[in-house]
Parts: C-alpha cells; sequence; structure tokens
C-alpha cells in the first residue's frame, strides 16, 4: 500500500502561550459558578459529541466506534486508517468552528472522549501521549476565542452503561463488575487532571457520563465517585467537577449520610466546587411526537419535567448544569413536505425551554454541534461528498433500524419484532424488568438483536465504501464535516453553495435563535 504523503498545510497550528488571553479559574459557590472577581458566570455550551467518542447516529457507521476502527483499520490498513482518523478529528472541529460558537454567544465547549484515545485495553496504565494532540488543539482553540471547556469522560474500559453511546459493545455495564476497570479510569484522570491543573479556560471534568449502575442504591456508583474525586484532587484541588446521577437522572444513594472524618456526617454523592447536571430532552421534539403549539398544558409538561430532573439538586442547593437538552430535527426526505414546519414547531418548544433556564438562572449545554443532520446545530448537507457517497447506506441503515438515536420508527421493523416482544412478555414476564427499568421491553430487544448483532455485523458493508480510495480521495469525504467559508460567521451564508475547503451548514433557525437569545443578532443563515 502506497504510505499517504501528508500535506502539512492540513494540519493547525497549536496556538503559543502568548496568544491565549488571561482567563479566571471558575469555582462554585453554593448554587452559583463565580469566577476570580467574585461574579456569576453562566456556561451557555454545546456538546462537542461525534468526535474523540464517535456515535453511529452523527456520522453514519452501524453498531460501535470499537467495531467500526477494527472494521476500517483491516481494510484501509494502518497508514490510512491514521490518516483517516487525523483528518476527521480536525475537519470536526477547527478555527471556522469556534469563530462560529463565538458569534452564537456561547462561551463553553463541552467535550466528549473516549478512554481509547490514551489508554490501551492489552497495555494497561500507559498513556498514549498521542491521545492530546486534538485534545490540546481544541482547549488552546477554544481558550484563544475565550471559551470554557468541560472535558467529559464518555467511555470507561467495560463500558459504564449498556448504550452504545458508551462505546459498550454488549447490553451489560461491566465497568462496575470490575475494580480493575474503575481504577483505570481513576488512573486516567489523574493524567489529565495532571495535565490541566494549571489552564483556566479548562472549566472542568466530568467524570462519567450518564452511568448505570444497578447495585442497591447505586451503591458501587457513589462509591466510585468518592474515590474518583479524591483522586483528582490530589493533583488538581481548582477546577469544578461536574456529577451525572445514576442514568444520568437518578440521585438515589447520594444523599446516604456517611462518616466525614471529622466526627459528624456528610451526604455520600455532595462534593464542594461541584456542579450536578441533568437531561432535560423535551418530549416535542422527538420524531412522530406531539406538535408543540405552545398550549398551557404543553408548558407545564415542560415546565413539571424539568422540576422533576433538577429536585435532588434544589433540596439540596446545589449548582445546576443541563448538561443535554435539544430537538430531533426534521427533513424533507424522511419527515415530508411538513418538515420544515414541524422544526419550526421544535424551535418553539426549544425557545420556551431556554426562557425556562435564563428565569432558573442555569447552565447548559445543547446537544449538539455537529452531525449528519439529526440534532447538531451544524450538519453536513445531503450534496456533501460524504452523504453523496452514503446516502444508499443510510437509507438502508434507516430502514433496518439500527439507530436507538434519531431514527424513525419503521413499520416493517415494528411488524417483525412486536410478534417477538409479546412471545418473551408472555413466557417470561419479568423480562420487561430487566434493568435498566426506564427502557421498556421493546428497547432491550432491539439493543440486543439491531444495534450489537446486527449493526455491528454490518460493519464490513459500511467500510466497504471506503476500500481502494486515496488520501486525497479520503480528504475530500471527510472535508464533509469541516465547516464551509461562507458559514463560520455571521453573515454570507448561501446553504447550497459548496466549498473545496468544507461542506457543513448551519441549522439556520436554531443558530438565529440562539443569537438572539445570547443578545446578538437575529439574522438566519440556511434552514
Amino acid at each position: 500500500m502506497r504510505i499517504p504523503v501528508i500535506d502539512k498545510s492540513y494540519l493547525p497550528l497549536l496556538p503559543s502561550s502568548p496568544s491565549i488571553p488571561t482567563g479566571s479559574f471558575l469555582r462554585v459557590s453554593g448554587t452559583q459558578i463565580l469566577n476570580e472577581q467574585n461574579t456569576s458566570v453562566l456556561l451557555r455550551g454545546c456538546g462537542l459529541g461525534g468526535w474523540m467518542k464517535m456515535e453511529n447516529s452523527i456520522t453514519g457507521f452501524p453498531g460501535h466506534e470499537v467495531r467500526f476502527r477494527e472494521t476500517l483499520l483491516s481494510t484501509l490498513g494502518p497508514d490510512m486508517y491514521n490518516f483517516f482518523f487525523d483528518r476527521y478529528l480536525y475537519h470536526f472541529f477547527n478555527e471556522k468552528d469556534i469563530k462560529l460558537l463565538t458569534s452564537l454567544g456561547l462561551n463553553c465547549l463541552r467535550v466528549a472522549f473516549d478512554y481509547h484515545h490514551f489508554e490501551d485495553d492489552m497495555d494497561p496504565y500507559v498513556l498514549k501521549p498521542e491521545g492530546f494532540k486534538h485534545l490540546d488543539r481544541i482547549v488552546g482553540l477554544c481558550a484563544r476565542a475565550g471559551v470554557y471547556t468541560v472535558l467529559d469522560l464518555h467511555a470507561v474500559p467495560g463500558g459504564q452503561n449498556p448504550s452504545g453511546n458508551s462505546n459498550n459493545v454488549t447490553s451489560h455495564a461491566a465497568f462496575w463488575d470490575h475494580k480493575t476497570h474503575q481504577d483505570r479510569a481513576i488512573w486516567l484522570w489523574q493524567k489529565i487532571a495532571n495535565r490541566y491543573k494549571d489552564n483556566p479556560w479548562v472549566v472542568g471534568y466530568s467524570p462519567l457520563n450518564e452511568p448505570a449502575d444497578r447495585s442497591y442504591k447505586a451503591t458501587k456508583l457513589v462509591n466510585w465517585y468518592q474515590r474518583v474525586e479524591k483522586a483528582i484532587r490530589e493533583v488538581d484541588d481548582k477546577h469544578i467537577l461536574f456529577w451525572d446521577g445514576n442514568l444520568a437522572t437518578d440521585w438515589t444513594g447520594f444523599e446516604t449520610l456517611v462518616p466525614d472524618g471529622h466526627g459528624g456526617q456528610k451526604k455520600a454523592g455532595i462534593f464542594p466546587n461541584s456542579v450536578y447536571s441533568c437531561r432535560d430532552y423535551g418530549v416535542y421534539g422527538l420524531p412522530q411526537s406531539e406538535r408543540y403549539i405552545g398550549t398551557p398544558e404543553q408548558k407545564k409538561l415542560l415546565r413539571d419535567t424539568y422540576e422533576h430532573r433538577v429536585s435532588f439538586m434544589k433540596r439540596n442547593q446545589l449548582c445546576i448544569w443541563n448538561a443535554e437538552f435539544g430537538p430531533v430535527y426534521a427533513n424533507e426526505e424522511d419527515d415530508g413536505p411538513d418538515w420544515l414546519t414541524i422544526n419550526v414547531s421544535r424551535m418553539d418548544m426549544l425557545e420556551y425551554q431556554l426562557k425556562l433556564y435564563d428565569a432558573e438562572k442555569i447552565s447548559w449545554s445543547i446537544w449538539l454541534w455537529k452531525d449528519i443532520g439529526y440534532q447538531g446545530m451544524v450538519y453536513t448537507p445531503k450534496d456533501s461528498p460524504w452523504i453523496t457517497l452514503l446516502h444508499g447506506w443510510l437509507q438502508k441503515k434507516q430502514k433496518l433500524d439500527l439507530d436507538c438515536c434519531g431514527n424513525r420508527p419503521q413499520p416493517d421493523v415494528v411488524k417483525l419484532f412486536k410478534p417477538i416482544e409479546e412471545w418473551i412478555d408472555r413466557e417470561s414476564p419479568a423480562a420487561k424488568y430487566t434493568y435498566p427499568l426506564t427502557w421498556g421491553l421493546k428497547r432491550h430487544v432491539m439493543r440486543d438483536v439491531t444495534e450489537i448483532l446486527l449493526g455491528d455485523s454490518l460493519q464490513g458493508d459500511f467500510c466497504g465504501y471506503f476500500d481502494g480510495k486515496t488520501d486525497t480521495e479520503l480528504e475530500e469525504l471527510l472535508s464533509s464535516f469541516g465547516l464551509k467559508e461562507e458559514e463560520d460567521e455571521e453573515g454570507n451564508g448561501e446553504s447550497g453553495k459548496s466549498s473545496a475547503k468544507g461542506w457543513a451548514v448551519q441549522r439556520g433557525y436554531l443558530n438565529a435563535l440562539l443569537r438572539l437569545h445570547n443578545g446578538k443578532s437575529r439574522r438566519v443563515i440556511g434552514v
């Protein structure tokens, strides 16, 4: 195989120290985040998902990132494989993205990452320094623009939950079964905290995304949180820690009283200089959901749902961060001629939520920055090289209902699985109570059959689209994730015009809403 010659002009320079503005370490005081001048700071940001932790609905592969990477390595060979992912990581977020992000009035980027970038399962406790190449680049880009970053560990050894978003190739969260898995995650956090301990633009660390611990009162989760908090504080006592509840929403066990080491008691899962996060996806933003028209009943449901999700924080007077929210967007091909009307109604719901968060004075991070068209504030359009090449595959993927997130229910798949679900329920009524209980029987069946068995068995089909591609051809495909030249700042947007240096476009009505909400102009660019 020909070793690709990489054009060095592709590669961005890391910002030098003099170009980074002086930052202020943030800290938590009661229910507020304060800077060093004791001024309250509200984090307004978005999640960089699909980047150093890829997800199938964000970029289009089936199944799980670890299986996708294994298959692509066999397809391309090591040199082209490394080239593919280096270029993907660069195009997915670079200088143009941070310029657009700041134009929206945002001041924070939640950066999701996978432990595989920093440690090999076959060589544990050995740090892979190359893992910091792009993470350092993003932290530097954001700092230079005056934007904070939250470093969010999205995937740990064994998987912290049974979902694909933790890169878990099974439906069992083995992280909670093995102390070695838990120790490795703590070791990694000490390495990361030591690297960024003196960087004020890293606002803090989110030790674990959406854990799912089935033990009584989440004992294993709370115990691990106590251990990782102590380990991080041994090397970094400045940065804020951002904590998720069990299944992101359940705080059972966090208020259990334990000895505080000074003859008194404290609540087991409440820590100093910490923020507690919720997820607040609105029910009217899901595919085939009821249309939001702003009735008093609809607003009450959104408000009551939010209040339930933050009741633990309010009861304990803790600082709240809404780590994820945002609708799935409709498109003409999948949702018909009313797609734009549907999206406007979902923007109306989002506007109500933003006003609610303002009234509550909480920080938030919308999900997500970029994808192939489901939830992203920026997305690859249908005429981009990536979507053009993969259009047939993406249609097949949707028809087979391979993704949990973003997909529309497929009648043929529903018809196929309904008798299986009924048979399981008839023969074992207890099956519907399999953990996580919130999934229900249908979700458990689909996870094991379509996402794991069927999805990962189709990795070869997906990776076959890249077989034999040259570095130039791969570069053109991956540039689909790069922001168009006309889209990197407010103004001059023309959503139908492609650029050799990038194709991705803004979701105009969403970003106009954010501009208006954050005191910017409301100019609409794209749809």
